[in-house]
Formats: C-alpha cells, sequence, structure tokens
C-alpha cells in the first residue's frame, strides 16, 4: 500500500512539472499577440491569429494524438510532446532572421502541437492517480502548478520581450529580434526535462480497456467537450482584450498592460489552489489554514508586480470574496463550477458597461472565478467512463480547446467593427453556456 502511494505521489509529482511547462508555453504564447501587432502592424483580427495558430493544433491533433496515446502510452506522449514544443522553440530564430509573420505562425502552430500532446496525456494520466471521488481535487491542484507558470509567463514576456517606450523607436527586425530569446531557454530546459523523463520510472497507467466503444453515446462527454471550447475560449478572449482594453481606456504602456495581466493569470493560480483542496477529502481543520495560506500567497502575488501593498490587499480581498464564493459550491464540482460561470459573466458585464480605474480591478478578478473550470469541466466530462475510454475521451475535450482560436479572433473582428468593450459580450455567452452544463449537460445518461 506504502508502495503504491508513493508511486501515485511520484506521478503527481511529475506531472505537476509538465502542467507547469505547458501552462507557461500557453500563457507566454498568448501575450506575444500584442508584440506582433506593433511588429508587423496588424489589425486586431490579424494579431489573433497568433491565439488562432496556437490553439488552433487542439482541432487538428487532439483526437489524433488521444489514438498515439493509447498506443505509445501516455509516458511516450509526454515525451513526444516535449520534443515537439522544443522544436517549435528553436523555429522562432529562423522566423525572427526571416521578419515572417507566417514563420512565425509555423513555429507557435509546431510548439503548440507539442501542448496538445502533453494536455492530452497529462489530465486523464492525474484522475487516473486516485480515488474518482477526489480527481478534481488533484486536477485543481495541477491546474494550480499550471497557473503558477501562467503568472510568471506574462512578467517575463514584459521584461524580456516586451520594450515600453523604446518599442517605438526599434524596426521592425530590431523589435522581432527580442523575441526568440527566451524561446531558446524554453527549448533546451523542455530538452533536458524530456530526457530526464525518459530516464524516469513512473507509474504505469492502463490505456487499455473496452476496445472499439465510442465515447460519443455519452452525452455529458460531448456537452463538456462544448464546455471546455467555451471555457478556453472566454478565458483567452477576456485576457487578450483586457490587455488591449488597459491600454485605450486607462492609458497604461503596452508592458504594464501586460505586466497587470500576470494578475488575471494569478488569480486562476490561486482560485485553483482552493479548488484543490475544497474539492478533496482534505479535513475541515486543514482547510482552514491552507486558507489562510492562500490568502496571503494572494497578497503577495498581488504585491509582486508593482510591489505596491495597496495591489497586495486589494487582490487579498479578492481571494477572499473567491474563498466566499467556492463556499456556495459545497464541495460539489457542479455546483462550484456553476457559481463561477454565473460571477464570472456578471463581471464582464459590469466591465464593458461601465468605466474607471476600479474596472482593472473588476476585469483581473475574473482570472479567479476561471480558476476551477477546466479542472471541473473535464472531471465532469470523463466522469463514469472506463480507463481504455480516458484517452480517447480526452482527445475529444482537448480537440474543443480550440475555442481558444476561435472566441479571440471573432472577438478581434468584433473590436474592429464594433469596439473592444462589444467584443466582451462573445465571453459572456460562453460563461452562460457554462453555467448550463454545470447544472443540467454534466448529469450522466
Amino acid at each position: 500500500m506504502t508502495e503504491q502511494k508513493n508511486t501515485q505521489l511520484a506521478g503527481m509529482a511529475f506531472m505537476g512539472m509538465i502542467f507547469f511547462l505547458f501552462g507557461f508555453v500557453t500563457t507566454f504564447n498568448i501575450t506575444l499577440a500584442d508584440k506582433f501587432k506593433a511588429v508587423f502592424e496588424l489589425s486586431n483580427f490579424q494579431a489573433q491569429l497568433v491565439n488562432g495558430a496556437f490553439f488552433f493544433t487542439y482541432f487538428v491533433l487532439s483526437f489524433t494524438a488521444g489514438g498515439i496515446i493509447k498506443k505509445i502510452g501516455y509516458k511516450g506522449g509526454v515525451i513526444l510532446g516535449l520534443l515537439l514544443v522544443a522544436a517549435g522553440s528553436f523555429l522562432f530564430f529562423p522566423a525572427a532572421k526571416a521578419l515572417s509573420f507566417p514563420f512565425f505562425l509555423f513555429a507557435i502552430f509546431i510548439m503548440a502541437g507539442g501542448v496538445v500532446f502533453l494536455q492530452v496525456a497529462a489530465n486523464p494520466y492525474v484522475t487516473a492517480l486516485g480515488p474518482s471521488e477526489t480527481a478534481s481535487g488533484r486536477l485543481n491542484l495541477t491546474q494550480a502548478l499550471n497557473s503558477i507558470a501562467t503568472y510568471l509567463a506574462p512578467i517575463i514576456a514584459g521584461v524580456f520581450v516586451f520594450k515600453t517606450a523604446a518599442d517605438a523607436a526599434l524596426s521592425a527586425s530590431e523589435a522581432a529580434r527580442s523575441v526568440p530569446g527566451p524561446f531558446l531557454v524554453i527549448g533546451i530546459i523542455v530538452l533536458i526535462i524530456a530526457f530526464a523523463v525518459y530516464m524516469l520510472r513512473l507509474p504505469l497507467i492502463s490505456t487499455q480497456g473496452v476496445e472499439k466503444k465510442s465515447v460519443w453515446k455519452y452525452p455529458h462527454v460531448t456537452l463538456g467537450a462544448v464546455g471546455i471550447f467555451c471555457y478556453v475560449g472566454a478565458e483567452v478572449g477576456t485576457a487578450a482584450f483586457l490587455q488591449r482594453y488597459f491600454q485605450t481606456a486607462l492609458n497604461m504602456a503596452q508592458s504594464d498592460a501586460a505586466r497587470m495581466i500576470a494578475l488575471y493569470w494569478g488569480g486562476s493560480m490561486v482560485g485553483r489552489f482552493y479548488g484543490s483542496f475544497m474539492l478533496s477529502n482534505v479535513r475541515s481543520a486543514r482547510k482552514y489554514l491552507y486558507t489562510v495560506i492562500v490568502i496571503a500567497l494572494a497578497f503577495f502575488v498581488g504585491w509582486f508586480v508593482r510591489s505596491e501593498i495597496t495591489d497586495g490587499l486589494i487582490f487579498a480581498g479578492i481571494a477572499l470574496l473567491n474563498y466566499l464564493a467556492i463556499q456556495l459550491g459545497r464541495g460539489k464540482a457542479a455546483r462550484s463550477l456553476a457559481v463561477f460561470g454565473i460571477i464570472a459573466a456578471a463581471l464582464l458585464v459590469v466591465v464593458m458597461s461601465t468605466s474607471g480605474s476600479f474596472t482593472l480591478w473588476l476585469g483581473l478578478a475574473i482570472g479567479f472565478f476561471n480558476s476551477i473550470m477546466f479542472p471541473n469541466i473535464f472531471t465532469l466530462g470523463v466522469e463514469g467512463l472506463d480507463k481504455g475510454e480516458l484517452s480517447m475521451a480526452s482527445g475529444l475535450i482537448n480537440t474543443l480547446i480550440v475555442g481558444g482560436a476561435v472566441v479571440p479572433v471573432l472577438m478581434g473582428v468584433m473590436a474592429d467593427t464594433i469596439g473592444v468593450r462589444a467584443a466582451f459580450i462573445l465571453p459572456i455567452i460562453c460563461y452562460l453556456y457554462i453555467v448550463f452544463y454545470a447544472l443540467v449537460g454534466s448529469k450522466k445518461r
């Protein structure tokens, strides 16, 4: 029993590292949309093709990746994903030399292909590493580690990629040269991790089960896939256009807006740490202790971006409200998902219909309520499936991560035609669908 527990802990530690990695890569690429907009003088629609190239890969590869992983195993799928991430990272160098936006999109596509394999392998692996009733808690924990990376990525991009006021004085080729540097570091680190994974002895999770059994007959799986489409589309689109909104409505510099978006992702991190113990079988006394620790973490996260005590206090206050909101879920994945979907939609309505500096914090607070959505939708979507069906269900669900390509691009079209604020209508609709899935669509039939 002890040996089994140790192997499960090893597996969770390994998964935490993988979730951190693809979280960093994903958010770093999302942040680059504004950089490419400035370098290549793109419209809002064209700039969102950066997100489009990244998330369209899920539509192209996810279901295929599920089939491949079923044959080569979760470990093999992770190694293949890491190698593709490294290859895409190194392609940024010839893209910058050629000063070609399509070449950059191709590099992003290859890198995203690796992230697809990591996603499709990692999520079912985590759900299978313990009891099904605590799967949501485990996924929230690994997603919290993912969110640490998504919090750090915009800060690093703001320092090493965006040039603040100096951007205007740089030529396009000079500005483009600031992009590949961080990707060289990413590529090297990813290759080292791939070698380590190859050498590690990890717990085996069977990819075999009931053969030729279609997951299409499960409505909660297909509706959950649509839920993932809406969640990723809303999360990515909101982040991208909040960054744009802060620049125009609040007169923030491009680099400052990119750094503040780190708090949007930091809110997701804090909320997922809540979810990791609130949606698990942790004892009540420990839950209170962990809550205090997470609120202290929120204060540090809020303070760190601009080194202002006021920011830390505001962010910790939002974290406390997030904790109170998760209490309404009563430890149930579906109920918690519905509560958070309603709050996220309401916050966006207020942001798009009001003005003033306080909209900065209302917009950033949405990240807190995105937090548990992916792990809860995924857990509800694969609930009750045979282990042999997990990889194919994960492939189907992850295919609909293409929402991160479709929704931001459509928001770009709306922003170009009727304004940035009006574009927030699309993520509001997405959040309302998530509420429907939580209350109705997730019921097993």
